[in-house]
């Protein structure tokens, strides 16, 4: 999730001056029929140029920001609205979209993952040849840059770099070429959508340079979590300590920056995309994201089917907009949408209450703990800034020396502590409202602190109010390990249906995405807060940020082994080996209510590693497969021109339903039908003479009828297809809205899940 306050969503607000000019230019991206290329230009940009130039006089070569080559045919340009208009009118044209703004979403893991902590593969499967192999396997981190001389990027004992990597270590005002080594091989920052947007071509935060050097810690957080280096004795000032690494430790990383102090524009995160593509990157990670916009409007979408197309893996976090229904982002099908659970590993801390009364909530705080009870207030009333804790809010008089309750909202968590600690106060309650419910994230606070979920928020209040002088003691219980039951989703993480393709069931897996440590910029404190001064190598943070480069690494682990698979195959293999029971052996849970999960929360399940390196079956996508999904949308031939890098793309060749994708999953939308059709092939990637058979379950309103019931593969390698029926009962859309199944093939070695969502109206 995102640093500047370690928010459980980093909410990063674009700042534009005032539009004082009728002419005042922004930023469009620009799809153009990249084969119209006329043969006068020796370069697609010289075209791009000469074509704004016969549009517009106020249009000029600098006008062009990037011109891209590899994850889009086109360019971005800063335009006027009327130029912009001019553009749409050329035939040489597909499309022209302003620039938008993406948010960041902003160790235990590996062994809770059951990965080997000496080769960083599978127990049974850490021969040499595997180890050797994921040191070409290269992990693009989408981000806000990288602190280079984390040890995380250590690179003591890794092999020369691959000879087809071709991308290169920017230089910049805080950052030296010579930073980069066989673990960092590249980094590159792109900021021209940004500046652009700042009207005045200046970088609005004073510690930003023009560089990849990462000021804000996510990115630093994200590639280490990916792909970090073995480092002993790592914590957060003392908690979750222990050796950290990412998932795939010889995995190579390339930082590329898109991300500054006001958001991440679609033009550099585009530009990014493009620059990773060009030098040669196997697996993308993107831990931000925007809103659910179209395929073909939708910069990372676009990007990350050029990725595909050129066998690279697209990993992209879910949002943290949970756990309310259809908030997803990031939803395309050829896009790995990774949701986020928890840890068996807690930082508990505690409120005692006057009365006797205990209650138990999380926090980071590493300080002097408190030895006896002080006076607790809660600042309610007419002055709604009292309560939230807001900056110049709380009265010195009232305040000094006590507990101070307040509600969480509006500003930063850690930052209403420095309110509590600047007006003289001791500690600090941080206590849910409805709006948060019981979702708790654990901080590291600058004074005694604790988080609580609503119901005890109520309580506590309650208790302040019910007596004439309330106190409290808070206190810290450190780092508890083997919490039951684990995982559990997130309450933060996005939540299904899919908004932009109902019949494609989203998100895809949940990773751990809930207080993980890594490595972290140490231009910033902890917390993010500029009166934070603290300085710490690692730092735990919470999102759906950080369950994205989980899976990043691990992609690359299975690109390692299988460097055959298409992205396709290892997502596949991934989702249909996930599993849907914690260790209590109970039905995953879902943290924002207690009650059990399903896969609009969870997707397939949370990833094993284990059982994803032989998943038995695969269900693989090509390109035509997607093209034939896109042209099932209705969009316009130049709307899926937009998309697919391909000359003269036709639609002579689409699905009935986009649902026909042959997708690992099933979402099943019956709207005004009481049957649903799909077909699926699966390859056999297990032993010859495989003999898998079906099990269904749905709920009683749907009956699923697969054809045919046993599947026999005589080799390696072969492909059988197989139909789904499902009917629903006519009146069962009066008694229900939605419900969930799944479709099982197994045999003795290997089980082969897909869930299934059914949907009757629509949300």
């Amino acid at each position: 999730m995102g640093s500047m306050a370690i928010v459980l969503v980093l909410v990063v607000h674009l700042v534009l001056r005032p539009c004082v000019f009728v002419d005042a230019k922004t930023t469009y991206i620009v799809r153009m029929k990249h084969h119209a290329l006329p043969s006068e230009y020796p370069t697609h940009h010289h075209w791009y140029s000469a074509h704004l130039q016969t549009l517009s006089s106020s249009a000029t070569s600098d006008s062009i920001l990037y011109a891209y080559t590899s994850a889009y045919n086109g360019f971005a340009a800063s335009l006027n609205p009327e130029e912009a208009q001019l553009l749409r009118q050329s035939d040489s044209i597909l499309g022209v979209y302003e620039d938008s703004v993406y948010n960041l979403h902003t160790t235990r893991t590996p062994g809770f993952l059951g990965l080997n902590s000496n080769f960083g593969f599978w127990e049974g499967h850490n021969t040499q040849d595997l180890h050797q192999a994921s040191h070409d396997v290269i992990i693009g981190v989408i981000d806000t840059g990288i602190w280079p001389e984390s040890m995380s990027f250590d690179d003591t004992g890794m092999p020369e770099i691959p000879s087809r990597w071709c991308g290169e270590c920017e230089s910049g005002p805080d950052f030296h070429p010579s930073l980069c080594n066989k673990k960092l091989i590249g980094a590159r920052s792109f900021s021209k959508g940004y500046q652009m947007a700042s009207n005045d071509g200046y970088f609005g935060n004073p510690r930003e340079n023009q560089s990849p050097r990462d000021q804000d810690g996510h990115g630093t957080h994200t590639a280490s979590t990916a792909a970090g280096s073995h480092v002993a004795n790592a914590s957060l000032l003392g908690y979750a300590r222990g050796i950290a690494r990412g998932m795939a430790p010889q995995a190579r990383v390339a930082a590329y920056k898109t991300c500054w102090s006001t958001g991440c524009f679609g033009s550099d995160i585009l530009a990014g995309m493009d620059r990773a593509l060009s030098d040669g990157v196997d697996v993308l990670s993107l831990s931000l994201g925007g809103g659910s916009a179209p395929y073909y409007q939708d910069t990372i979408a676009i990007g990350a089917f050029a990725a595909m197309e050129n066998g690279v893996f697209v990993s992209c976090s879910a949002g943290n907009s949970g756990p309310n229904l259809a908030s997803l982002v990031n939803v395309a099908p050829w896009i790995m949408t990774v949701g986020a659970g928890t840890l068996d590993r807690d930082f508990p801390a505690y409120v005692q209450l006057g009365n006797g009364k205990r209650f138990t909530g999380v926090s980071l705080y590493s300080g002097q703990g408190m030895n006896k009870p002080v006076g607790l207030v809660y600042n309610e009333g007419s002055n709604t800034s009292s309560n939230m804790c807001l900056p110049g809010s709380l009265d010195p008089e009232l305040v000094k020396g006590k507990v101070v309750v307040c509600d969480r909202g509006i500003n930063a968590r850690a930052e209403k502590g420095g309110v509590v600690r600047d007006a003289g106060g001791f500690g600090m309650i941080l206590a849910n409202t409805a709006a948060n419910g019981e979702k708790l994230v654990a901080d590291s606070h600058l004074l005694p602190a604790v988080a609580v979920g609503r119901i005890t928020g109520d309580m506590i209040r309650h208790y302040v109010r019910s007596v004439s002088k309330p106190t409290a003691l808070l206190s810290f219980g450190g780092t508890v390990m083997n919490v039951r039951p684990s995982p559990v989703v997130a309450a933060f993480s996005s939540r299904g249906p899919n908004l932009v393709t109902p019949q494609i069931l989203k998100p895809d897996v949940i990773g751990p995405g809930v207080n993980i440590l890594a490595a972290w910029s140490e231009s910033i404190g902890p917390t993010g807060l500029d009166s934070d001064k603290r300085k710490t190598q690692f730092n735990i943070m919470s999102g759906t940020s950080m369950s994205c480069p989980h899976i990043s690494g691990l992609a690359a682990l299975m690109k390692a082994a299988h460097p055959k698979w298409s992205p396709s195959a290892i997502k596949s293999a991934l989702m249909t080996t996930a599993y849907t029971l914690d260790n209590t052996n109970s039905s995953l849970r879902d943290a924002a209510g207690g009650a059990f999960s399903n896969p609009w929360g969870h997707g397939a399940g949370h990833v094993d590693p284990h059982k994803a390196l032989s998943p038995g079956l695969l269900y693989d996508i090509s390109i035509d497969d997607y093209l034939a999904f896109l042209c099932s949308l209705d969009y316009g031939i130049d709307h899926v021109r937009a998309i697919v890098k391909q000359s003269n793309v036709t639609c002579s060749r689409k699905f009935a339903d986009p649902g026909q994708l042959n997708y690992p999953t099933f979402s099943v939308v019956f709207g005004g039908k009481r049957v649903v059709q799909y077909t699926r092939e699966v390859t056999n990637v297990g032993a010859a003479g495989s003999v898998y058979e079906v099990a269904t379950t749905a709920p009683l309103a749907v009956e699923v009828m697969v054809k045919p019931s046993k599947l026999v593969f005589t080799k390696v390698g072969e492909k059988k297809m197989y139909t789904v029926t499902f009917m629903t009962s006519g009146d069962a859309a009066l008694t229900a809205r939605y419900g969930f199944g799944s479709i099982v093939w197994s045999n003795d070695l290997h089980e082969v899940r897909s869930p299934v969502a059914f949907t009757w109206t629509r949300l």
